[in-house]
């Protein structure tokens, strides 16, 4: 770890703590705009991690698992660096939108250039003032809007740096997707950073459990990478998370109301009943089965019960054991669910 970080012509030492305001590219009312990064630096050296919310600006589960991280007692004793960024498409956290005002998608802009559209240059200053002074980063996203996900990691399993970050993180479920062009994990690969994406909940609203499971994940990383000790407290065993060979999405095969019959989490299999279509009059003869297309788990749902054929409706990941993962699941709910929880939290829970 170098003495000094630098972020937007700032100077950080190790021991200190600071906001850097990353100048951004002004609202067209010449409303002056930035990104705010807080850089948290131990004594020792180690690790430097970031840890990034809102890509998409309306997912902001991300913001609060950041807004709790950094006030958590267990960084007292880091050694490395934390870099959080719990917003960074600002553009669309403030219009409560995913995409920037020009219609692009952030995550698929990466790299990004210094001349290029109002996404490309915000990605390139992400990637220089934040991705390339790191060593490893942590990404944090929530299914669309209307849509659900079962807290789950992303991850391209084929890197062993990646791999270790994935397994620690702790949560039930490990994808094991592929890498897309131009998104923030593309990137970073590209620039030797050993990043995975926590996906959980719903855009635009917050969900306990899933605030919870992250800053749990993030912690345990930063355990795992030598940021932190270990813990002193009575731990719980571990869940082992279950890595997914394959995902597919169910679609609606018809219009109308959907009726969900199948919670998050639960095992199915090929040709179960998750649901019934059927018209907004209540004819018998026009309601439709939604079945299984595999056996798997249920690891995304759509929350609107409004749906027209083809809607993406159960995303269900394919396992060896199934049967196992739900269970795992169900247990993984039991320990960070509010209700269940008998430890005393730092944080008062959402409701």
């Amino acid at each position: 770890m170098a003495d000094d970080l630098i972020i937007a012509g700032e100077v950080i030492r190790p021991g200190q703590t600071r906001v850097v305001d990353v100048p951004l590219p002004d609202l067209y009312m010449h409303t002056a705009l930035s990104m705010p990064v807080q850089v948290i630096r131990g004594r020792r050296k180690g690790p430097i991690l970031f840890v990034s919310g809102a890509v998409h600006g309306d997912e902001i589960v991300g913001v609060e698992i950041i807004r709790r991280l950094i006030r958590s007692k267990r960084l007292k004793g880091l050694a490395g660096t934390l870099i959080t960024i719990p917003v960074v498409n600002v553009y669309g956290f403030i219009n409560q939108t995913r995409y920037l005002p020009d219609r692009r998608d952030l995550n698929r802009c990466f790299p990004g250039s210094e001349e290029g559209s109002l996404a490309a240059r915000l990605a390139n200053l992400f990637m220089t003032e934040v991705v390339q002074k790191c060593t490893h980063g942590i990404d944090l996203h929530t299914a669309a809007i209307h849509r659900d996900n079962l807290p789950q990691i992303r991850a391209a399993l084929d890197n062993g740096a990646v791999e270790e970050m994935a397994r620690a993180f702790n949560a039930p479920v490990i994808v094991n997707s592929g890498l897309i062009e131009g998104s923030l994990r593309f990137a970073c690969q590209q620039a030797g950073v050993p990043v995975i994406v926590y996906e959980a909940g719903e855009a635009l609203r917050f969900n306990e459990l899933a605030i919870r499971a992250g800053v749990r994940g993030v912690l345990a990383v930063m355990r795992k990478i030598g940021m932190l000790a270990p813990s002193r407290t009575k731990q719980l065993k571990p869940l082992e998370p279950f890595v997914a060979r394959s995902s597919t999405w169910v679609r609606a095969p018809q219009s109308g109301i959907f009726r969900m019959l199948m919670p998050m989490g639960a095992h199915v299999k090929k040709g179960d009943c998750l649901g019934m279509v059927a018209a907004p009059y209540g004819d018998e003869k026009s309601e439709t089965q939604v079945l299984a297309s595999c056996s798997g788990v249920i690891i995304g749902r759509t929350n609107i019960p409004l749906v027209n054929e083809g809607e993406a409706l159960f995303h269900i990941a394919r396992f060896n054991r199934p049967d196992e993962v739900a269970d795992s699941v169900e247990a993984f709910n039991m320990v960070l669910d509010p209700a269940t929880d008998t430890g005393v939290p730092e944080e008062q829970p959402i409701i």
